[in-house]
């Protein structure tokens, strides 16, 4: 079998095993409904209050909603899968097979979005269209083309930056420690819980320099219209050169942890 024929197959079989566990699916989906915990406690301040730092109630409405569809289509779990596969000593059947690991959980985890999206999009694109205010993508092709590429390189962030953190189980009894860390960090500077326009100068700032706002932050920005088509370009290149960057820090990562996992007689 050829490797797009054997990619294919896991992707087939990964689609399979979400349908077949959609119970499980179903509650990991719950998990992921912050953004509309945010968007009741924001919509109220804004209801009460007015507008809040130029935010009005669609304002609110259209980037939770937003962030909800983002979430939807880029969220993976590969480090739990890693840590556990590293403890078990599974992980050591997967370097038999001919394909590379990271080439079997990226369609693993890609053959979940259709279930994911099947689930969840149809309902926050309606409310976006409906009650959002009107805060959608224009029909731009250079920005439509841009949004679907920073979704994509938001995928690839994430699984990238998983992958790295589930490599650290190499060198580590377990690194989910350092992933909580990680997740920490991401609610607060990708604008995951709040819109980084609200928040202080200086964490704007450093936003600029880090990736979490790649992550999620420019592609609901980019889907309700708040760049222009010269700042959707520039946070692309900027989104995809971290991209470049995590590649290049999971293969060396992987490499080194691969020969103590060897050493060890795995």
């Amino acid at each position: 079998m050829s490797r797009v024929g054997a990619y294919t197959a896991i992707l087939r079989i990964g689609l399979a095993e979400a349908v077949a566990y959609r119970a499980e699916f179903l509650v990991w989906m719950l998990t992921t409904t912050m953004p509309l915990v945010m968007l009741a406690l924001w919509t109220a301040v804004a209801a009460s209050g007015g507008p809040f730092q130029g935010f009005h109630q669609a304002d609110f409405v259209a980037y939770y909603l937003a962030a909800m569809i983002v979430r939807t289509v880029t969220s993976t779990w590969v480090v739990w899968q890693m840590n556990q596969e590293i403890r078990m000593g599974t992980l050591s059947l997967r370097l038999l097979r001919p394909i590379h690991p990271f080439i079997a959980y990226s369609a693993e985890h890609l053959a979940a979005i259709p279930l994911r999206a099947a689930l969840a999009l149809p309902v926050a694109v309606i409310l976006l269209l409906t009650a959002g205010g009107g805060h959608v993508v224009q029909a731009d092709p250079v920005r439509i083309g841009a949004l679907l590429g920073a979704l994509a390189g938001a995928w690839l962030l994430l699984f990238l930056t998983m992958l790295v953190i589930g490599t650290l189980g190499l060198y580590l009894e377990r690194s989910l420690a350092i992933y909580e860390v990680w997740w920490g960090l991401f609610a607060v500077m990708s604008g995951y819980l709040v819109p980084l326009e609200l928040m202080p100068g200086w964490l704007r700032g450093a936003s600029d320099y880090l990736p979490f706002r790649s992550m999620l932050g420019f592609p609901i920005e980019l889907m309700i219209g708040r760049l222009s088509r010269a700042d959707a370009l520039r946070e692309l290149g900027l989104q995809w050169g971290w991209v470049v960057v995590l590649l290049l820090l999971t293969v060396v990562a992987w490499r080194r942890g691969l020969r103590r996992f060897e050493a060890f007689g795995a």
